[in-house]
């Protein structure tokens, strides 16, 4: 089974001998050492599959994983094993231990979108910046395990003790509608196994073996989750690259590189230092930006693959001169190296830099998609049914039930409503308990409660229902009665109306299929869907060119890749002062640099609009840290005394140019 890995990645599957912490450099083959581990374990070692946990950061990772682990281990029994997200895994946990919080079993898990509603709410509808500041303080205070009241202590400024009493109202409002948020997925997990030594012990007895992936993105919190399993057993192989560190500003910390070594004193080091994607000119650039980083562990990137083209840097006028020049290039270089649009990929700091890409792209009639477009799940008609889905699972969850009984319209309007809220609030009861009060009759008209209470007599007829049987039969059944697709061509125009009820019925289709994968009804998949960001049939892979953040590019490679806006103000970004900062950046464009798998261009500008003045621009600081004897400068203010194209180049590039006209 290990006869395709390298001695060092072997070294790192066979290592039981106590924690291990495997430094996987970009490309190295790390997903194949954390499958081959998991096979091992079960085919070599004797490891129940339902004694181990494989944890990740991304859907997509999970099930790159799982796929894998089931082509190796092909004829033997895998049911049971864990392999999920951080998140997916503290909600298994939750599931079964809520109770132990004053949580039921059902609770409804909020998205960014749910909880800016509440925050929008306890403020009094302030700016949308506002909002924003608030989710994230509160976000980085969970991740770093802070209670409200010890971030109420803790505030330094006015402005510190506001948001600590925000976030404590926050937590009110999501445990009166018995929901939680994606932090709190980690966050109470770790509160119910510090408190509840009985609920931890299950679950170290449970997984007998933990491998953590991109490990050096986790923060305090699930850290201290992996610390709390792991046990004193310490039974863990974490799987990480101190430099692609590029999560900081979402909580993640790069001490627990050090905490795992203070933590664990006889841990393990090994690390991966074959690349097996790109060629020796892009890892020696990589290699040698890094190096002005300060590092915990030194290693060094090398491959197999030759020297390979040499790294570019280009100069252009301004950022349309920057696209039309990338455009070109891409296209004259698709046009002699007979390739796909999709080897391509132009990657970015910030996701303005792809406006005039995309009109260049389109100008040439060139197809390509962006990363971080809107997610199935976040589409209206989507969420319309998610509300039904949510309802029927926790009947206490307020948005969800002022969504589903307004989308369609069921006579039941704002004054119902604003009623209904007042009495609710005034009990400390959810919607769809006070609607069932009988002091409530008293407030509305016969019709207005009528049709109140038939609404929520529907709910429980369908939660009966959705509980017990099979989830193609309700959620049929389910639309029919709502009359969804009536209701969309009444109130859009019929082309806008067919792609909803398209979306509608491949979500449908969807989670009737993955109900029956997983064995699952369709409340316990309502938990499930809360979790997903994409849709598993909307990952068909497409001929494009791919537009993207360089966050959203860590884990991709691509044959050829643009690297553009590497200026100063941009990349390192103009909020980077401190100098840990400037270190993260500085990996971040090393994250740019080893997606390339054979050519890599960087671009900068010499000057770029603000507002309706030009201003100019200074190269990125990281250009004049790579190895200047090996790139080839060009453009407006080429700089290197290499030529752009050498002769030999040029004498190559004609001949393969006639001998394709020819």
């Amino acid at each position: 089974m290990l006869s395709k890995l390298n001695p060092t990645q072997r070294e790192a599957v066979k290592h039981l001998g106590g924690p291990l912490l495997v430094l996987a450099g970009a490309g190295s083959g790390k997903t194949g050492v954390i499958t081959h581990k998991l096979a091992y374990l079960i085919e070599q070692c004797g490891y129940a599959p339902r004694n181990i946990a494989a944890i990740t950061f991304t859907n997509k990772a999970a099930n790159e994983m799982r796929e894998r682990v089931g082509k190796l281990l092909a004829g033997h029994d895998t049911k049971g094993i864990t392999i999920s997200t951080f998140h997916a895994l503290g909600m298994q946990i939750l599931r079964e231990e809520a109770p132990l919080i004053g949580y039921k079993k059902q609770f409804s898990i909020f998205d960014s979108g749910d909880t800016a509603k509440i925050i929008s709410e306890l403020l009094g509808v302030p700016d949308k910046q506002d909002i924003r500041i608030a989710q994230s303080v509160i976000s980085n205070w969970k991740s770093a395990l802070l209670t409200p009241e010890q971030a109420a202590s803790q505030a330094e400024s006015e402005g510190d003790q506001r948001l600590a009493l925000l976030y404590a109202r926050y937590q009110e409002t999501l445990r009166a509608y018995q929901a939680v948020d994606f932090d709190d997925l980690i966050r109470l997990p770790v509160e119910i196994f510090q408190t509840r030594p009985e609920a931890l012990l299950r679950w170290q007895h449970r997984f007998r073996y933990l491998l953590v992936d991109e490990y050096q993105d986790t923060n305090d919190c699930q850290y201290l989750m992996m610390k709390l399993l792991a046990g004193t057993r310490a039974a863990l192989t974490a799987v990480g690259d101190d430099d692609q560190a590029i999560y900081a500003w979402r909580g993640a910390s790069t001490a627990n590189l050090s905490n795992l070594q203070s933590d664990y004193p006889s841990l393990r080091v090994i690390k991966l230092e074959q690349n097996y994607r790109s060629s020796q000119r892009i890892l020696q650039t990589a290699n040698h930006l890094i190096r002005n980083n300060t590092k915990l562990f030194e290693k060094t990137l090398w491959s197999e693959h030759g020297p390979g083209e040499a790294v570019r840097v280009l100069a252009a006028k301004e950022e349309e001169n920057e696209a039309e020049s990338v455009v070109l290039r891409l296209s004259a270089h698709k046009f002699e190296h007979r390739t796909r649009f999709s080897d391509y990929a132009i990657l970015y700091r910030s996701n303005h830099l792809s406006r005039v890409f995309e009109e260049q792209l389109r100008a040439q009639n060139i197809p390509y998609t962006v990363s971080g477009g809107t997610s199935f799940f976040e589409r209206a008609e989507i969420k319309d049914l998610v509300a039904y889905l949510r309802l029927l699972a926790n009947p206490d969850d307020d948005p969800a039930f002022i969504r589903a009984i307004t989308t369609p319209k069921r006579g039941v309007g704002n004054s119902t409503l604003e009623k209904l809220a007042a009495h609710a609030a005034a009990r400390n009861v959810s919607l769809f308990e006070a609607a069932f009060e009988s002091t409530m009759a008293d407030q509305l008209n016969p019709r207005q409660h009528e049709d109140l209470v038939t609404f929520c007599n529907f709910i429980n007829r369908m939660q009966a229902r959705a509980e017990k049987e099979p989830c193609p039969e309700v959620m049929s059944d389910l639309l029919t009665a709502i009359d969804y697709e009536g209701w969309l061509f009444d109130s859009h125009e019929p082309r806008q109306a067919e792609t909803k009820w398209g979306n509608v019925q491949d979500f449908v289709g969807w989670i009737n299929r993955k109900s029956e994968a997983d064995e699952k009804n369709l409340i316990a998949m309502t938990q499930t869907i809360a979790l997903l960001n994409l849709l598993e049939s909307r990952e068909q892979e497409v001929d494009a060119v791919s537009l993207s953040t360089l966050h959203a590019a860590k884990g991709l490679e691509f044959g050829h890749v643009f690297l553009v806006g590497v200026e100063e103000g941009i990349l390192p970004h103009e909020r980077s002062e401190a100098p840990e900062q400037i270190e993260e950046e500085r990996r971040l464009m090393y994250v740019g640099i080893t997606r390339a798998r054979r050519s890599l261009q960087i671009s900068y500008c010499t000057r770029r609009k603000r507002g309706k003045e030009w201003a100019a621009c200074e190269p990125s600081r990281f250009i004049a840290e790579l190895p200047q004897g090996e790139i080839v400068y060009s453009g407006v203010a080429a700089t290197g005394s290499t030529p752009a194209v050498s002769k030999e180049e040029g004498m190559d590039k004609l001949a393969r140019l006639k001998a394709m006209l020819g």
